[in-house]
């Protein structure tokens, strides 16, 4: 059995955000799941509460916040970057957890937008062990040029579809891309996640096929990062099939089980347990 809290905590008492906290749980490995873009702090179609009971129901202590600005978190007082505010807004988060359910290091979860963030505080805070990162930073490499345009370019009915399209739309038209995660240096991304690795870190990404247009194979996690990749402390998934936020219910269930079983694995802890 666990229970849910809610709390306004924080420097400036401006963060809201529901502790899970499993029945008897002390210590252990705690999980804070951030936003996702400007989604509040339950996750696209409720995604973030769903992963945060199952958590729960398998003895993990979760918190999923608003960060700064976000959902019902007011702003904190004072100059920030936005960089130096989601810091302080984890290292609140880690504090609640910790006071809470006597947690010492955490795993951060993020979606998007929310992987970046996380990705920010795992490479800098000690206190973070593993971390999981949905659809986060990707790059189009030449792989990915390959298989994206080749079948393209051999395709009479794209091409037929495309002289249509262009003869009916007219000019100032555009799409808004689904995914759109802010660009960091590549190198700098595959310097971090080596560091998280040799510091003992836990890493598990899973990237959907709802971010086509950066990513669009299982062989795109090396070819982005590298042989950082390959290290066993690293897992990696692509799930082509399924869209950038996992409506479908059973995409949703492997995305969740997956992560369950990663910690349950990686993070096993005395109130641990794996689910059938």
């Amino acid at each position: 059995m666990s229970r849910e809290e809610a709390h306004r905590f924080g420097r400036a008492d401006h963060l809201v955000g529901i502790a899970g906290l499993p029945d008897g749980a002390s210590g252990g490995t705690g999980v804070i799941v951030l936003n996702a873009g400007l989604v509040h702090r339950v996750g696209p179609f409720r995604l973030h509460v769903e992963l945060t009971r199952r958590l729960n129901a398998t003895g993990y202590a979760t918190l999923r916040f608003d960060l700064s600005t976000l959902g019902d978190s007011g702003a904190a007082p004072g100059r920030h970057t936005r960089t130096q505010q989601v810091e302080a807004d984890l290292d609140d988060a880690m504090r609640l957890l910790g006071e809470r359910a006597g947690c010492e290091r955490f795993v951060l979860v993020g979606l998007c937008s929310g992987a970046q963030n996380a990705h920010t505080v795992a490479a800098s805070d000690p206190r973070v062990a593993g971390a999981v990162f949905l659809d986060g930073y990707a790059y189009r490499t030449l792989g990915y040029k390959l298989r994206h345009y080749l079948p393209r370019l051999f395709d009479p009915t794209r091409w037929m579809r495309r002289l249509r399209r262009r003869g009916r739309v007219t000019g100032g038209e555009s799409v808004e891309p689904v995914f759109a995660v802010a660009p960091a240096p590549r190198d700098e991304v595959i310097a971090d996640f080596t560091a998280m690795v040799e510091r003992g870190m836990k890493l598990y990404l899973v990237y959907s096929g709802g971010i086509s247009t950066h990513f669009n194979h299982q062989r795109q996690f090396r070819e982005c990062f590298g042989r950082v990749m390959d290290h066993p402390s690293v897992t990696t998934r692509f799930a082509a099939d399924t869209d950038h936020t996992y409506i479908l219910t059973g995409d949703r269930e492997r995305l969740l089980d997956g992560i369950r079983d990663w910690l349950v694995g990686n993070f096993p802890g005395k109130d641990a347990r794996r689910i059938a």
